[in-house]
């Protein structure tokens, strides 16, 4: 469970580590959307893992996109071999996965062992920029140890968008914050 200060949960921190995997705190504004982070941070949109919550049927899957990239509902759905799919109420966050809304990570095991599927087209990304579980602060890792981390399967489920961000300068993660 998060901590009331919304700090990156122990818990999380513990999977990481578990994992082997290298990765970088990196302290920000508080920020709601990946478009946000973005903006924020002056990344590339491509390069934020977009997490959202989708119910298959009566199942609950966690879903990781870039940023720059919309859910294609029809190509989820014959993914995942679901009647219905759709993005889940806001609720279902705390009563599911008992976190506030925009504060999920992409690591399912968190959740109890919760199904994450992770778009192709992230997987064309050295390095994202992740979720951890705050408004405040996100996880810098190569996209190798993103899918170690997760577990996630790789499938092809969105689509491109016509968002773009307004800076295309990138972000300089200090060496001192890698763990």
């Amino acid at each position: 469970m998060l901590h009331e200060d919304m700090s990156i949960s122990k818990k999380l921190l513990k999977h990481l580590d578990t994992k082997k995997v290298k990765y970088t705190v990196v302290p920000h504004k508080t920020v709601f959307t990946a478009y946000d982070l973005a903006q924020t941070l002056r990344a590339k949109l491509e390069d934020i893992a977009k997490t959202l919550v989708v119910k298959a049927d009566k199942n609950h899957l966690i879903v990781v996109l870039p940023g720059n990239r919309r859910l294609d509902f029809s190509k989820l759905q014959k993914l995942v071999k679901a009647k219905k799919v759709d993005i889940a109420k806001e609720d279902v966050m705390q009563k599911v996965f008992g976190v506030k809304p925009g504060a999920l990570t992409p690591f399912g095991a968190l959740y109890k062992g919760a199904p994450v599927l992770i778009d192709t087209a992230l997987a064309k990304a050295k390095k994202i920029l992740a979720g951890a579980g705050t408004y405040e602060e996100s996880l810098h890792m190569t996209v190798k140890d993103f899918l170690k981390a997760t577990e996630g399967k790789l499938g092809n489920f969105s689509e491109k968008s016509k968002i773009k961000l307004q800076q295309s300068q990138n972000h300089r993660i200090k060496k001192s914050q890698q763990h």
